[in-house]
């Protein structure tokens, strides 16, 4: 078995667990900084789904892994994407609540 695949799945655990939590908090609470939770989520799942589709060798034409081509460049962006959004609506939600208490 391919070790990406493996390694993608294993994320695809906790990236999972992320986007139930996010997806309950946004539908809940309606906020801005849910909704940036949620699409920070969104963006690391699609990194989780193009590291998949690398393992498999799926859609050849997008060029998973090799530099300068357009799989490279959604899994760049979708990772700067997702790790900026989603602490910066976590951090958000945590001031909000603080001030609320």
């Amino acid at each position: 078995m391919n070790v990406g695949l493996v390694k993608s799945l294993l994320a695809l655990l906790p990236t999972g667990m992320m986007a139930v939590g996010s997806t309950l908090l946004a539908f809940k609470a309606k906020s801005f900084s849910s909704c940036l939770q949620l699409l920070g989520v969104g963006c690391l799942v699609i990194v989780v789904l193009t590291h998949f589709c690398e393992g498999l060798h799926l859609f050849p034409w997008m060029g998973w892994g090799d530099e300068h081509s357009i799989g490279h460049y959604v899994d760049l962006m979708s990772a700067v994407a997702g790790v900026t959004l989603f602490p910066v609506g976590y951090l958000l939600d945590a001031l909000q609540r603080s001030v609320r208490i």
